[in-house]
């Protein structure tokens, strides 16, 4: 198999050089260096229309399928999965949807990103290869949606962060709860000092899965269950390996809840505090628990703890899904299911028009087809990604270690532990580079 390498390098940023990148050039940076496809390619489609591909149809891909094929003005033109059944079901679903011939089925994903009249590629695969499938889209001029959460680890969030700025191409991150109207209503009410001065933020996920079983049985017909390993390591394949549950809470191919269900409520807390760096703790430990029997060995349960440059404490809970910021003069707190405030009155409060007012989308899936075509920034960029993703790193790393982390958030490295340190990378299973 061919690799595609990069040098992995990335360069540090100062808080001068980030915060007027933020300011003054960040649509610069979104100017795309590629003709968009639908501009040069020669086909009879409208020249508006956004081209896309998806690689990954299973249970959480199809669902994402769904949402893109409802947004208008977009063409699903290819598709990729290593289930022979799933990848000829969605092609010809596809088909039936946008027009029979329209779209084609590709066992590599690969040949799928080569293809010139690709605009943009929905990367819906198993958390093992959120980053490499996306790097790949990256590097051949796509603009990329990742499903959460990103990388298994560090490392590979940093490189395809380096590979979209490099290539100025733009992400979008499956953290849907930026498009709901009342999370950003919440974030707006701490951003512009509603609850006075921040005190605490306590974030909650749901817990994740113990059991699965151990033992060997026969690959399907019909699945590349070597190509769906790819950069982890060879592992036997069992009846709950490769289910959309199972592959969660696998170690070898995730970080389990800690970072599957994590990224959402935890982007919600980097979005109220501002999506920068120091949205990401300077201090975390805590314990949790690691299964010793059965096939899910990722992180199950979890009570973190920690605190930010700040001061300001935090906490990461499992068991629900919720955050809350606590100031000193109220408590706002954000669910999928909606907006509660203390006291109720805040729920009711007006952001002025010379106040913080954060990006407004309505639909997640629309919101990047919109931003493809206008090159503006997405609700979810990369960036905030990466911060979100982090604090779930860290979080494992501590939990594996027992060691309280501490992290400068800005050259975004663990301090002073040298051994907590290299588990900000993973090996990956050769051929498979970043």
């Amino acid at each position: 198999m061919k690799t595609n390498p990069t040098s992995g390098a990335r360069k540090e940023f100062s808080r001068r050089t980030f915060l007027r990148g933020a300011s003054a050039g960040a649509a610069a940076l979104l100017l795309p260096t590629i003709l968009p496809s639908r501009v040069v390619r020669g086909d009879n489609l409208p020249s508006n229309r956004v081209c896309l591909g998806q690689i990954g149809l299973g249970e959480r891909g199809d669902s994402v399928y769904h949402n893109f094929a409802a947004v208008p003005g977009i063409q699903m033109v290819a598709i990729s999965d290593l289930f022979t059944s799933r990848r000829e079901a969605a092609t010809a679903r596809a088909n039936q949807n946008f027009g029979a011939g329209s779209c084609k089925g590709y066992h590599d994903f690969r040949d799928l990103v080569a293809r010139p009249d690709i605009d943009a590629v929905i990367v819906t695969t198993p958390d093992n290869w959120h980053v490499l499938t996306a790097l790949a889209a990256v590097r051949a001029g796509k603009d990329v949606y990742v499903e959460k959460p990103l990388g298994t680890s560090v490392e590979q969030n940093q490189a395809l962060r380096a590979a979209c700025h490099r290539y100025n191409r733009l992400f979008q991150y499956g953290t849907q709860q930026r498009s709901m109207g009342h999370v950003r209503f919440g974030c707006e009410l701490v951003r512009n000092g509603r609850i006075g001065k921040l005190q605490a933020v306590e974030v909650v996920a749901p817990a994740g899965a113990t059991g699965g079983s151990t033992t060997p049985i026969p690959v399907p017909e019909g699945f590349d269950y070597d190509f769906w390993l790819g950069p982890s390591p060879v592992s036997a394949y069992t009846k709950d390996r490769c289910t959309c549950q199972g592959a969660w809470h696998c170690y070898d191919n995730s970080i389990g809840f800690l970072g599957g269900w994590g990224a959402h409520p935890l982007d919600v807390m980097v979005w109220g505090l501002g999506d920068t760096p120091d949205a990401v703790p300077v201090e975390i430990e805590g314990t949790g628990l690691i299964a010793t029997e059965g096939l899910f060995d990722a992180v199950a349960t979890w009570d973190i703890r920690g605190r930010f440059a700040n001061g300001v404490s935090f906490k990461f809970d499992c068991g629900g899904d919720l955050t809350t910021f606590i100031g000193d003069k109220g408590k706002v707190m954000i669910s999928r299911g909606g907006l509660r405030t203390d006291p109720v009155s805040l729920a009711k409060e007006v952001i002025g028009p010379g106040e913080i007012h954060l990006i407004n989308s309505n639909n997640h899936q629309g919101n990047f087809v919109e931003c493809v075509r206008s090159r503006q920034a997405t609700v979810s960029p990369i960036e905030v990604a990466c911060y979100s993703d982090a604090i779930s790193h860290l979080s494992d790393i501590a939990i594996r270690t027992g060691r309280k982390i501490k992290w400068d958030p800005w050259k975004e490295q663990i301090i002073d532990d040298p051994s907590a340190a290299r588990r900000l990378s993973r090996a990956l299973r050769e051929p498979w580079t970043l």
